[in-house]
């Protein structure tokens, strides 16, 4: 298991004896689980987490998990993992210290590839200055009490909103922090305009994202029976629900908080499933295993007669699993990169 230096060097300065944490009480922003998270179980920590994989395993461990935001708003100290991307990061700040009581403690972990001089600036400026900071395992710890006098109001306001839901193109509403946020990506993109039509039955769409795939398949095909939205990312998968909204009159949408790396659901049968997979998780290293298991998952619950079509980065190993899936193939193109094939005749 890859080791998490964010998490390990997050709890050092209370190992360290640098800060003191009040009994119970503590919020837990993009928790993770991980060894060092055990040494404050007895504070009960509430873990917020909107990755499924990452709940699931805090959630396996015995750690109380939710996707969003709590509405309380008065722990003794919240502890914070933030995202690389800046927006999201300034907002996590933002409720941070917004669900944190007077005088508790803010404390940050960033790994230095991850943006951490930058979002320990947007720190430092947001709670009027460090209470204290140290550097270790290649990573940036830094943390606050929460101040009102010190506390900069204005920023505190703005922030609040920095990842807030927006309109993009064509009518649809994303926000900072979700995969391609700010525009189409260029495989799903292609993959849209290649899909089939003409399906009746029911249709799945793995990993979701805010839901451009899911749009052009409904789109499409209107006269589908029923679609499943799978999505890891709850964030993302708010903004798919909301941008789909108005296929709903036509065709039953199901929307799933899915880990599909676990495969899926058990009894539903598709005619038709469609992914643009993911090929790394929340960070920047390439993990193809991701996409062997998008793939398994959908050959495991495609119907007889029922087609999977697939968009992926041209270089990835994918045509290997698919041959050992799927006794059709056919790459029904390939530019920019990314090739689209269409999988027939699972391989039972």
């Amino acid at each position: 298991m890859k080791k998490d230096v964010a998490l390990d060097a997050l709890l050092l300065p209370w190992q360290q004896r640098l800060v003191s944490f009040a009994q119970g009480n503590t919020l837990f922003l993009r928790a993770r689980e991980g060894a060092a998270l055990q040494a404050i179980r007895a504070l009960g920590p509430l873990c917020v987490q909107p990755f499924k994989p990452w709940a699931d395993a805090l959630g396996r461990a015995g750690f109380e998990v939710r996707p969003q935001m709590p509405q309380a708003q008065d722990f003794a100290q919240v502890l914070v993992l933030p995202p690389r991307q800046r927006e999201e990061a300034r907002s996590l700040l933002a409720s941070a210290f917004d669900a944190c009581t007077a005088g508790g403690l803010v404390l940050v972990s960033v790994a230095n590839d991850e943006g951490a001089k930058a979002i320990e600036g947007d720190f430092k400026k947001l709670a009027g200055g460090l209470d204290g900071q140290l550097g270790k395992y290649h990573c940036r710890v830094f943390w606050a009490r929460c101040d009102e006098a010190r506390l900069d109001a204005e920023l505190l306001q703005a922030w609040r909103q920095a990842d807030a839901p927006r309109p993009i193109q064509d009518g649809f509403q994303s926000r900072p922090g979700v995969f391609a946020w700010n525009r189409v990506d260029a495989g799903s993109a292609l993959l849209a305009e290649h899909l089939p039509q003409g399906i009746s039955g029911r249709a799945a769409d793995l990993g979701a994202g805010w839901g451009f795939l899911a749009d052009a398949v409904l789109g499409k095909n209107p006269g589908l029976r029923a679609l499943d939205v799978f999505e890891a990312d709850a964030r993302a998968l708010a903004l798919a629900e909301h941008n789909l909204r108005r296929h709903q009159h036509n065709t039953e949408i199901v929307y799933h908080w899915h880990d599909v790396t676990a495969g899926l659901p058990a009894g539903a049968q598709y005619e038709l499933v469609v992914s643009n997979p993911p090929f790394h998780d929340t960070g920047k290293a390439s993990q193809p295993g991701i996409g062997q298991a998008f793939i398994r998952a959908a050959a495991e619950r495609l119907a007889a007669h029922g087609a999977f079509w697939l968009v992926a980065n041209a270089h990835l190993p994918y045509e290997a699993l698919l041959s050992e899936c799927f006794a059709s193939l056919r790459v029904v193109a390939a530019a920019q990169g990314y090739k689209v094939i269409e999988c027939r005749q699972v391989r039972r």
